[in-house]
């Protein structure tokens, strides 16, 4: 049974990463009903947090049916992110997670993110003292090293270890890697299997197939997977991997009725939480996996990708609906 802190996740739980302008509060409820186990909010820049900026507060927002839910923030200051910490646990997430694995240059240069690599006593410290400040679980999410030549993510899983965090997610990239080439799991697996640790380790990067899931699991040895990229637009994909690796066969992929059904509900939610633009705005990247393989759909996905009034998004999901039903009727 894998836990962070007391909370009770199974056997091999499925998180959904902490994404920009992805992982908000609908999405996040969408992925939660379709089998996310956990679910990470958008990185907030502690700095943000201290200086009251719309933004960073507004990515505090948590619905009760996304629990276990956690926080995750960033920042290089130690003083910053104390009192940030304060603030997120008015919130009253279930984790407090510390991104140390963020590549964009505006973040790294900083000295925060996948930055604070070049740094490893810093990061152990700002762990400690975050640890030591809160009673919530704390979490770090990072990568295997600032370069190939500089992959310590032993060393450091230990040491983060050590001075109380709860678990470490490892994304299988260094910071120069990006999101370019294979992530390398065979590093993180020498994490786990390293008989000084007792924290669960979660696997994350080209987690984007149930087989995927399954071999992060049997080959490699990890305590869950964290699953980014492969749930944009897709947050039934949980539910899929729990499905396969429960009966080793697929689920049928979700009918089209289906596909606008919640792509309307994440609209509605989007809009809600944000308002009709910017809801409309921040829903558009996830259409073109919602409707992925239908042919003849490119018409469509352009129209729902420049229609501003939601009014007209809706009446679109409904023709969809009308057009692809008489097809099939034919």
């Amino acid at each position: 049974m894998v836990k962070i802190g007391n909370i009770d996740l199974g056997t091999f739980p499925l998180l959904l990463a902490p994404m920009e302008d992805v992982s908000d509060p609908p999405f996040r409820s969408l992925c939660k009903e379709n089998g996310a186990d956990v679910v990470y909010t958008e990185f907030i820049s502690s700095e943000g947090l201290i200086r009251n900026a719309a933004k960073s507060i507004q990515k505090l927002d948590i619905y009760e049916k996304e629990r276990p839910v956690g926080i995750q923030i960033f920042g290089a200051n130690l003083n910053s992110m104390m009192r940030s910490v304060e603030i997120v646990e008015k919130t009253k997430p279930d984790i407090i997670d510390i991104n140390f694995g963020c590549p964009v240059k505006k973040v790294v240069c900083k000295g925060a993110g996948a930055g604070i690599l070049k740094d490893i006593p810093k990061m152990v410290k700002l762990t400690e003292h975050i640890v030591k400040h809160t009673k919530i679980p704390v979490t770090v999410k990072t990568r295997l090293g600032w370069d190939h030549n500089s992959i310590k993510i032993l060393e450091v899983a230990e040491r983060l270890q050590d001075v109380g965090c709860a678990a470490i997610s490892i994304h299988g990239r260094t910071r120069a890697q990006m999101y370019k080439g294979d992530a390398d799991w065979s590093y993180i697996s020498q994490v786990k299997n390293n008989q000084r640790m007792y924290i669960p380790v979660f696997g994350n990067g080209d987690v984007n197939t149930p087989e995927r899931a399954i071999e992060m699991r049997d080959r490699y040895g990890l305590d869950g997977a964290m699953i980014g990229r492969a749930s944009i637009g897709n947050p039934w994909f949980f539910n899929h991997v729990k499905h396969f690796i429960n009966t080793k066969k697929h689920l049928a992929p979700p009918t089209l009725t289906q596909r606008v059904k919640i792509a309307r509900r994440h609209l509605e939610m989007s809009i809600k939480w944000k308002g009709p633009i910017l809801g409309v705005l921040e829903t558009r990247r996830h259409y073109a996996n919602y409707f992925k393989g239908y042919p003849n759909f490119k018409p469509y996905r352009k129209q729902m990708v420049t229609l501003n009034c939601p009014k007209a998004i809706y009446a679109l999901f409904d023709e969809v609906l009308e057009k692809y039903s008489l097809q099939k009727a034919i």
